[in-house]
């Protein structure tokens, strides 16, 4: 039963940072474009979020005539169930983040938000919505295989796949600092997993209008916004987990500050390349890929042969 209500917990706390992290990103968007973002709704438009949401939910889900209704209606809810299987790996008590395989746990469920965005495009029976659904697609399971070689070169250098005894013996000893092409090519593969500045080519408004989730209005195109929001805030706390751990084993409660500063650092950070990079072409994402990151990637794992770390 306290298990319970502490996931429950968790789960409120990430639909509230979601909904607070949107204004947190138009308001630092608005200031590095000088202009003041939401400042209408309240005081300083802090209750923003809440009156965004009020009319997403109110509003009438439209269901495209040809589309496979079905499957339309069931991605929100499928993209949503993703990022909450995800976040049941935040460090509660008897948590998923205390089993063994933590890691294999992330891996396996982080590659089903392809599978969402492929069926989200498809069943909408749009060119708009296809392309961005193929996009998706290509881009999410190649970065899959760095992001995968990553988290397996991490895993050796803290000797476990447990996200718990990952934190605590990465407290004192941050590897992301010392292995710095390899946190910079994890960085780079999170831009491109989540969908962000400068690699949103499953969105892009110049070409696609609104890519995979242009047919969904109302609570499904909310759904939608959520997970994608909610991957974000979590792939910031994995980051600080695998290579900036914070435990400390003086107190608990010092333990999540540090891990919400760090998290939060994180997320600005998704902002802050956001505002300062242009969309790339999709031929230099996939070159950027293949020809960079996955080199470099193998590199270091030559690096820890001849170390003699395996």
């Amino acid at each position: 039963m306290a298990y319970s209500l502490e996931v429950i917990s968790v789960y409120l706390c990430v639909f509230l940072a979601v909904a607070f992290f949107t204004l947190f990103e138009r308001k630092a968007l608005a200031s590095y474009h000088l202009r003041k973002g939401p400042n209408k709704v309240g005081f300083g438009g802090f209750p923003q979020p809440l009156a965004d949401a009020l009319k997403l939910f109110t509003k009438e889900l439209p269901v495209p005539h040809a589309g496979l209704s079905w499957l339309f209606y069931a991605c929100p809810g499928l993209a949503l169930l993703v990022m909450l299987l995800l976040w049941w790996m935040y460090p509660v008590s008897y948590g998923i983040s205390e089993s063994f395989m933590g890691v294999l746990f992330f891996l396996c469920v982080s590659s089903l938000n392809a599978y969402v965005l492929m069926f989200a495009g498809w069943s909408s029976n749009s060119k708009y919505a296809g392309l961005g659904s193929i996009r998706a697609f290509a881009q999410t399971i190649s970065y899959e295989v760095s992001m995968s070689l990553i988290l397996l070169f991490m895993v050796v250098l803290h000797g476990s796949f447990s996200l718990a005894l990952i934190q605590k013996s990465g407290g004192m000893f941050w590897y992301g600092l010392i292995w710095w092409p390899i946190t910079l090519s994890w960085l780079i593969s999170c831009l491109a997993e989540t969908n962000r500045t400068p690699f949103d080519f499953v969105e892009a408004e110049s070409e696609l209008v609104s890519g995979y989730n242009v047919e969904y209005g109302g609570g499904g195109f909310a759904a939608l916004f959520i997970a994608e929001y909610g991957n974000i805030i979590f792939i910031s706390f994995f980051t600080i987990s695998i290579f900036f751990g914070s435990y400390s084993s003086n107190s608990y409660f010092l333990s999540q500050v540090s891990l919400l500063l760090k998290t939060m650092l994180v997320c600005y950070w998704f902002i802050w390349v956001r505002a300062s990079f242009p969309r790339l072409r999709y031929d230099l994402l996939m070159e950027l890929m293949w020809k960079s990151v996955l080199p470099g990637c193998l590199m270091s794992w030559m690096g820890l042969v001849l170390y003699g770390l395996i």
